[in-house]
């Protein structure tokens, strides 16, 4: 199978997995998958595919698969929101910090992060993460009000305080930030 033909069924697959017809999206997945064998996007769909019907298991061997063909952090990210649903947190805490090490705009990796890092106590260690994100994207309200949640865990009042001030002067109607301004 030519290059061509693996594009056009990947392109397939993505369509109709946005689509939500689950059963065709394989089908063109699983053919891309055959036809060139050194490209993790294939693997990756059939992953999101196996998420969405909650078959955790297949989808955890599907991100690795994709991961041997090339690590990305969308394997990792994939890898880190299985583990997260079937309560193996730490290893999820270490995947989602290596996606977050390859691209740091990862949202999920990022989310899936703080959310995992709130259950282990390990709040302090995803700062930096989302520090770095606001580097790159400053503007990202969800980020930042994110950041000022982790410092009011860790007790440092102040610096939360000037991030939902920041956020408070380009989206004054924000009303989580407002409350937990008025929290403070």
């Amino acid at each position: 199978m030519s290059h061509l033909d693996y594009e056009i069924n990947k392109e397939l697959g993505e369509c109709y997995l946005f689509m939500g017809e689950l059963d065709k999206a394989e089908d063109y997945y699983r053919k891309a998958a055959g036809s060139n064998g050194v490209h993790p996007d294939p693997y990756i769909g059939l992953a999101t595919i196996a998420v969405q019907r909650g078959e955790f298991e297949s989808a955890m061997s599907f991100y690795q698969k994709a991961h041997e063909v090339e690590a990305t952090d969308k394997s990792f990210a994939g890898m880190g929101l299985i583990q997260m649903e079937t309560d193996r947190k730490e290893e999820a805490f270490e995947n989602f910090s290596a996606a977050l090490e390859v691209n740091q705009v990862n949202m999920v990796a990022l989310f899936g992060l703080v959310r995992i890092a709130h259950e282990v106590g390990r709040v302090a260690e995803i700062l930096p993460h989302l520090e770095k994100f606001l580097e790159i994207e400053p503007d990202k309200v969800e980020v930042r009000y994110s950041l000022a949640g982790c410092l009011i865990c860790l007790e440092k009042q102040d610096e939360a305080a000037a991030h939902l001030e920041r956020i408070l002067e380009k989206d004054p109607d924000n009303d989580a930030a407002k409350e937990l301004l008025a929290q403070l």
